[in-house]
């Protein structure tokens, strides 16, 4: 089953979303809108949005609010996209030539600044304090988050704490105020909204973990970059972290630099695949994942909540 089956009924609501990303990065420059719509039109799950609406449902739901917060934290996403591909020198994103390849870095970090602007001019829409303490909380983890990935880059001595610390706010983090500030536009209270919040952050742990074992688990196709290419760029993941406990592996992984070749690489990803890594990878993505689901138990039952519990089983399986 795809992943959009998973929230078949909310198609309209999201479809509007899109409409309203493509109105947010309109602008009178020329340059900014096309570099803009190069990335939005490279696609994506659109996941954050998602969550943004199924928590909406747990209370108040009028989509001419709610559809405020979805652009909002799509927005935020996609600009931390377009930061972290100038960061990382990447020249594809989702299969396609990243903002950076096709134009330059200026402008794609001015891309990036322009998406968080109007991600905060969005969220002016919603007349809740709380909600904005949440964003901007979550806006600066997640700045401290990349600024540690770089300090992290090649520290093949880091501890897995390390690890889940960084990946909390770089990719967590996010995922969590999604489910939050869609229940809190949804005016929902704050028991509520704080147990989307962690259900949010468990999935959100589980969904970059996943993401790290995909690194070395799928193709290049399927990817839309090369395979191993978190390992190249020197940041040190959760499969990386366990591999690094075999004293035959470890050695040809703390070998690996910027300008290693394809050839080479491929032998690593071989031996870290001769490990079991992978499966220590997966199980505790597993067990974020059994977190997530008993944060949605509290919860009455609803369509909504039936769709964020297959949204987490779906993660926790899928292969792209």
């Amino acid at each position: 089953m795809k992943l959009k089956m998973l929230y078949s009924f909310l198609k309209t609501d999201i479809d509007e979303i899109e409409k309203e990303l493509n109105l947010a990065i309109e602008s009178d420059a020329a340059l900014l809108k096309d570099a803009s719509l190069h990335l939005l039109q490279a696609g994506g799950k659109r996941i954050r949005p998602v969550f943004v609406l199924l928590s909406a449902k747990t209370g108040e739901y009028d989509i001419h609010v709610i559809k405020n917060v979805a652009v909002a934290l799509e927005l935020i996403h996609m600009a931390s996209l377009v930061h972290d591909d100038v960061i990382d020198d990447a020249e594809l994103r989702r299969g396609r030539t990243t903002i950076k390849a096709q134009w330059d870095n200026q402008v794609a970090m001015y891309t990036g600044d322009y998406m968080f602007a109007r991600a905060l001019d969005y969220m002016t829409i919603i007349d809740e304090p709380v909600a904005h303490r949440i964003l901007s909380h979550a806006i600066v983890e997640l700045c401290i988050g990349e600024i540690a990935q770089i300090e992290d880059k090649y520290r093949f001595d880091q501890n897995l704490r390390d690890y889940l610390r960084r990946i909390k706010r770089k990719t967590a983090l996010l995922i969590a105020v999604s489910c939050q500030l869609g229940a809190v536009a949804g005016k929902v209270p704050e028991e509520v909204h704080t147990r989307l919040y962690r259900f949010g952050y468990y999935v959100g742990m589980a969904y970059q973990i996943t993401d790290d074992i995909l690194d070395f688990t799928s193709s290049e196709e399927e990817l839309g970059k090369p395979a191993g290419g978190d390992l190249m760029q020197g940041n040190i993941t959760l499969p990386v972290l366990y591999a690094l406990n075999n004293e035959h592996v470890a050695p040809k992984i703390m070998s690996v630099q910027e300008n290693t070749r394809k050839e080479e690489m491929t032998h690593v990803i071989e031996e870290i695949l001769s490990t079991d890594a992978i499966q220590k990878s997966a199980h505790l993505s597993q067990l974020y994942l059994k977190k997530a689901l008993k944060e949605l138990d509290a919860l009455p039952p609803s369509k909504a909540k039936k769709s964020l519990r297959d949204i987490a089983l779906f993660i926790g399986k899928r292969k792209y």
